[in-house]
């Protein structure tokens, strides 16, 4: 054996009648194949059955620069797959034109996963859905004269069926599937399709039946899946995706059930409060997948990212996807998510020989209490017990033992004897505080501003040679092609003499936002939200005697990327009329229109650093603020450090933002949420759904904005703003996070950590750990409060109970200096304050640089 692909280990077997799949293995030059099949317990690697768990990171969403490390936090986190989806606009920009470089540069990211130790789940759709622009099909697509999506239509068949071949291809030549010595060990086509399935009638049928049979066509020698899809064919593996999976059952028994996407929390939308999920129901949601016989999960999302650029889905997706999962935005661990879900993947581990060599023994424990148990021999087991009734707690007996169980709960018992992980019981150490950053600088001053603020103002309506004119309302999409998120909509309106002057002027608009101006004064502002984006807008304006003007900026904020038929959807100006004081109605909706594509200052290119000393800018004393249609420019110095920066636009309406050139999303502070809906301690028991629990009422959704540290580099760097409400930009401050405040509250009575679980050894004897860690490369500077008793208070207030131990000097000899420690909780070591009581070990310390 020298070199290239020496043998094959196995040859292709395709025995569907046994339904079990053995692929096509090969081995290749230092790298071991391995086969990847699947039986009605799992999916069995190299002919062992693997219980996986599983986290979505999508590449784009973040830089190439800090893969590799929220991969390595994803693996700490007990991950043993990365899943993603292949995102088609951007990989085919123009039709028969790929990219794949930077932030799409696919065949890096899933060689980044490979180095890791990690396995691939790459869902290459091609439809996305993800929140994405236009779900990630290429805008190119919908102009192809005969396309209809997603459907029985040679057309888009076609060009789906070259994309998918264009990416397998792609992964072949770098030898990424795992009988190649890769890590890809599944694969997606489509996406959620059954969701909408019911609109396309016999010819969605024909597609989904078209769809699998084309996958499996591409030998990738890895198994397909199809999420959400009650009829998917097989070989393909039909899985689930909801907040809760445990009562999903595949359609063949002989397919194993698999949980594609778990939502971790919930997108973000612009004039939305900010949802998120409590860890100890995602726990749950988890834990009772496995006890009914899961094997496969995926957090969606483990890592959500930024939306940068034009990449937000509509409409109005908010450019943060940071979807309240266990690492945030910025790649900063969110705790506890993030530690809960590791020691409950530790505890699943423990667990595995017993889960995939049997079917659960079932037993009733009680009203809404029950026990699953895994026997891998007559007297050896683990087991699951769970309440499921969201509001009482429980003791039970299992197995001639006592066992308390929180209301919605769940145990596991790695030897059917003893707890080792509790969904309701939250040991690991917390976050203080909302704040992920802190005030650094501002964008203002001599602070950072190395030159003072510019601007340019945009002219109100037909700025260029390239308009034109034509009867009705266009509709927007059609239009543009989403080369621009503006589409100007611009028509006179003539006043005899002795006419009203005064008029009710109605515009009803598909969406998704637009500023009306008359004789190329502001009048007015409508706009929609992401549930509905239409809307309907009404203001009382006054003519002039002779020619006026009448222009509409109408604004996109993301192309549809969800529901049936959402690659039709519309947006735009549809109907505009005008009535007079006597009633009269006149239509201009059928009335001669010109339109312009886009802003003059998008088509001069003022985001360009290119620009930055162009004569274009204005500059003076009075900086012009609260206009709309407005682009304003300054050179900033970005706080020195390597973590990420973040850009405080709370001071602005609406717009987009560029740092050096890189746009980091579109911004919309002055869309306020509901006041109403919030709670501060939302009640993890009970089902979850998007609006159970959410904060931030009555604020914007987002008012930080993520800029890359590889974006920006020493000395000055370009911030260009396009504004087009209003808004003051002397009040942008640039933030970066340089420590966080963590707190650690663990009982006497809690189980040890789940890590240390030894089979065959006294487990409860050993002792529950207080747990401290820092981000890499902090480490603990200062301990807070420390106390054994009965501490009162919630993290960040805690105060010595009426039974205290002071513990500052211990926790400070074994955690300042560290980047992690650990002190086990013991009466016998640490001092008993109050015997027969049980007691708290709570700390709260700082992890700085």
């Amino acid at each position: 054996m020298t070199s290239g692909i020496m043998g094959r280990k196995n040859s292709c077997l395709a025995l569907v009648l046994l339904v079990v799949l053995v692929f096509q293995c090969v081995w290749v030059e230092r790298v071991w194949c391995v086969t990847v099949t699947y039986d009605h317990k799992a999916l069995v690697i190299d002919g062992k059955r693997r219980v996986l768990q599983s986290g979505s990171i999508h590449y784009p969403r973040t830089t190439p620069e800090v893969w590799p490390e929220i991969i390595r936090k994803s693996k700490e986190g007990g991950l043993d797959v990365i899943e993603t989806y292949v995102f088609w606009n951007y990989h085919e920009p123009v039709r028969g034109q790929y990219y794949f470089e930077g932030r799409f540069d696919l065949v890096r990211f899933v060689k980044t996963v490979q180095e890791a130790g990690l396995f691939v789940h790459l869902r290459i759709g091609p439809y996305a859905c993800a929140e994405w622009n236009y779900g990630g099909f290429p805008l190119w697509l919908h102009f192809i004269p005969g396309v209809q999506f997603r459907t029985s239509n040679d057309i888009f068949k076609n060009a789906m069926k070259s994309f998918l071949t264009k990416i397998v291809d792609l992964m072949k030549d770098d030898n990424l599937f795992a009988s190649q010595g890769g890590p890809i060990i599944l694969a997606q086509v489509e996406n959620e399709y059954g969701n909408v399935q019911w609109a396309y009638g016999v010819g969605g049928e024909l597609y989904v039946k078209w769809a699998a049979e084309t996958a499996i066509s591409l030998n990738t020698t890895v198994p397909w899946v199809m999420c959400v899809q009650e009829d998917a064919p097989d070989p393909v593996i039909n899985t689930c995706n909801g907040f809760y999976c445990d009562q999903f059952t595949p359609n063949s028994p002989s397919k194993p059930k698999m949980w594609t996407e778990n939502y971790s929390g919930w997108f973000l939308a612009f004039g939305y409060a900010v949802p998120y999920r409590p860890v100890e129901d995602l726990a749950f949601a988890v834990a009772r997948f496995f006890e009914y016989g899961g094997s496969f999960q995926n957090y969606y999302m483990y890592f959500g990212g930024t939306n940068f650029g034009r990449t937000a889905g509509g409409p109005l997706v908010a450019t943060s996807y940071d979807y309240d999962a266990p690492i945030d935005e910025y790649g900063f661990i969110r705790q506890p998510k993030w530690g809960h879900l590791r020691d409950l993947h530790s505890a699943i581990k423990q667990c595995e020989e017993y889960l995939v060599s049997s079917d659960p023994v079932h037993q009733q424990l009680g009203n809404k209490l029950e026990a699953h148990v895994y026997y891998k021999h007559s007297n050896d087991c683990a087991a699951f017990l769970a309440n499921y009734d969201s509001g009482s707690d429980a003791n039970v007996t299992f197995n001639g033992n006592t066992y308390f169980l929180p209301a919605w709960s769940v145990s596991i018992l790695a030897d059917c004897k003893n707890v080792i992980f509790n969904t309701a019981k939250v040991v690991t150490q917390r976050h203080i505080g909302d704040a992920l950053f802190s005030r650094s600088t501002t964008v203002d001053g001599n602070l950072v501003a190395a030159s003072p603020w510019s601007w340019y103002k945009e002219e109100v309506g037909i700025w260029g040679n390239n308009s034109f004119t034509k009867p009705g309302l266009l509709e927007q999409i059609n239009t543009t092609k989403d080369t621009s998120d503006f589409l100007w909509y611009s028509t006179s309106l003539y006043v005899e003499a002795g006419q009203d002057k005064e008029h009710l002027l109605n515009i009803e608009s598909l969406g998704h936002a637009a500023l009306v101006f008359v004789n190329k004064r502001f009048v007015a502002f409508g706009y929609g939200n992401h549930d509905d984006a239409s809307f309907s807008l009404t203001r009382e304006i006054s003519l002039e005697e002779g020619n006026n003007t009448l222009d509409v900026l109408s604004m996109l904020i993301g192309v549809q990327n969800y529901g049936p038929w959402f690659d039709v959807q519309g947006a735009g100006i549809h109907s505009v009329f005008l009535v007079d004081l006597h009633k009269s109605k006149k239509d201009l909706s059928s009335g001669k229109w010109t339109y312009q594509v886009g802003l003059e200052g998008e088509y001069l290119g003022l985001d360009n650093v290119s620009l930055a000393n162009s004569s274009l800018w204005s500059q003076g004393t009075s900086l012009p603020v609260n206009k709309s249609l407005i682009w304003y420019k300054a050179t900033i110095i970005a706080p020195e450090g390597n973590g990420p920066l973040a850009l405080n636009l709370a001071s602005m309406g609406k717009g987009q933002a560029w740092i050096n050139g890189q746009s980091i999303g579109r911004y919309w502070s002055a869309y306020l949420s509901p006041s109403a809906g919030c709670t501060d301690n939302c009640d993890y028991r009970g089902a979850y759904n998007s609006f159970k629990c959410q904060k931030k009422c009555g604020q914007p959704a987002q008012t930080l904005y993520h800029i890359p540290r590889t974006w920006v580099h020493p000395g000055e760097n370009l911030l260009v703003l396009h504004e087009e409400l209003g808004g003051d930009p002397s009040q942008i401050s640039l933030l970066t996070r340089t420590g966080q405040d963590i707190c650690s509250i663990v009982s006497e009575d809690d189980p040890p950590p789940a890590d240390s679980w030894k089979p065959n050894l006294e487990f409860m004897s050993q002792s529950p750990e207080v747990r401290l860690t820092c981000e890499h490369g902090w480490h603990i500077a200062a301990i807070n409060f420390a106390s054994f008793g009965t501490p009162e208070g919630k993290c960040g207030t805690f105060t010595p109970g009426n039974c205290h131990a002071d513990m500052l000097t211990i926790v400070q000899k074994a955690c300042i200096g560290h980047e992690r420690c650990s002190i086990p909780i013991s009466a016998a070591k640490l001092g008993d304050p109050c015997p027969g009581v049980v007691k708290r070990f709570v700390v709260e310390a700082l992890c700085s640089e």
